[in-house]
């Protein structure tokens, strides 16, 4: 790998999105960000597709070891890539083998598989849906709950700092932008206190406080103090979502 990464995220202010400006940011590996504007179907056209066929955010390029580019999608994946390629010293990370290794990738699928798609299920039905399901809401936020107890006993339990003992690693920072943001999913934090202590001991951290504002501030938490701006903010985003949706739909008929 080039000593002089040629590293472009191609994102936007999304949970899913700062994982990677913050894995990037934890290892100091200089990066252009292209800001992708997923309510204009961005991410939609034949040059984004090109590097993420799925058409999702984040994305990220990078000239590999052979002199070429390579297209990374799914945030799990390029993760694992950067700490791959870049993290040598295993600042986040841990080496390929080890027992400390295989822990981390359990939590870092676990958010993947598990915590990501409950919580944006959830955020679904309780923000974007066009009309109030309340099985759809009850299923989700439920789930999300439950996978937080897991972590929160998990914790607790260890009295560990991070998920895989004393060391912050990719598997913290993929769950972050998603415990943040909990709010926005109907699910209060404070019912899980050491999976509470766990996020602001991240937030504390410069590269998660860098990296969290890519490619615009992260506001979040401000706009889950304000009930009226997360209305007027859950409008407009309701409205592009649910044109994506149909939109998505008359293309797949």
């Amino acid at each position: 790998m080039s000593s002089d990464p040629s590293v472009t995220l191609y994102t936007t202010q999304t949970p899913n999105g700062i994982k990677i400006s913050i894995t990037l940011e934890e290892l100091g590996i200089p990066y252009t960000i292209k800001k992708i504007d997923i309510s204009k179907n961005t991410q939609k056209e034949d040059w984004f597709l090109a590097i993420n066929p799925n058409g999702r955010i984040p994305a990220l390029t990078d000239t590999f070891t052979d002199g070429k580019t390579i297209n990374l999608f799914e945030s799990g994946s390029i993760m694992q890539y950067l700490v791959s390629q870049y993290d040598k010293d295993y600042k986040i990370s841990y080496p390929e083998g080890t027992r400390e290794f295989y822990e981390m990738n359990n939590w870092l699928f676990f958010q993947n598989a598990g915590v990501g798609p409950m919580q944006g299920q959830a955020n679904h039905f309780t923000r974007y849906a066009p009309s109030q399901i309340e099985y759809g809401i009850n299923r989700y936020q439920t789930e999300t709950r439950r996978l937080y107890s897991v972590i929160d006993t998990h914790l607790s339990k260890n009295n560990y700092d991070y998920l895989t003992g004393s060391k912050c690693t990719i598997a913290d920072i993929a769950h972050w932008g998603w415990v943040a943001a909990a709010g926005w999913a109907g699910i209060d934090i404070t019912k899980f206190p050491a999976l509470q202590a766990w996020e602001d001991r991240m937030a504390a951290r410069p590269g998660v406080e860098k990296g969290r504002h890519v490619p615009d501030p992260h506001t979040m938490k401000a706009l889950l103090k304000n009930k009226e701006e997360m209305e007027k903010h859950a409008a407009q985003s309701r409205k592009w979502v649910q044109a994506g949706m149909k939109e998505d739909a008359e293309k797949l008929k």
